[in-house]
């Protein structure tokens, strides 16, 4: 079971998070927080890294609450199986906004330390996401 601690700075986050309210969900991650997107292949280090990581999603797609996600806590740990639903609005990794919708599912794995968020792991399929917003990989992923 997550502590009460790490609760309160999950249910922040998310909250922030959903409402797009940018400085509010840096305030619940570390300094020195990782964002490692797997299937992308890159690392977002610190809240600077964060903001970008935030941005690149917040601005390519307008996203729908999912409602039926699995949660597997631990102490210091939450493992999401999620869906990324919604609607592609901006510019992401290069692809012009199509107005297709998504539905992709993800996995995340989000650590804690110290009253903080420490960083989140994703686990999903580019070319899934790809395919539905009407691009066919393989294709280089923009740095």
């Amino acid at each position: 079971m997550l502590s009460p601690e790490n609760q309160k700075i999950l249910i922040a986050h998310v909250e922030a998070e959903t409402a797009h309210r940018m400085d509010e969900t840096l305030a619940t991650l570390s300094e020195d927080c990782v964002f490692d997107d797997r299937a992308l292949g890159r690392v977002w280090h610190g809240r600077a890294g964060a903001r970008d990581y935030y941005r690149m999603w917040w601005d390519g797609f307008a996203i729908k609450p999912e409602g039926s996600s699995r949660f597997t806590p631990t102490p210091d740990q939450l493992i999401v199986e999620t869906r990324f639903v919604g609607t592609h609005v901006g510019s992401f990794l290069g692809v012009a906004p199509t107005g297709r919708p998504v539905d992709v599912p993800m996995a995340i794995f989000v650590s804690f330390a110290g009253g903080f968020m420490t960083g989140e792991r994703f686990y999903w399929n580019p070319a899934d996401l790809m395919a539905q917003v009407g691009v066919e990989m393989p294709f280089a992923l923009a740095a």
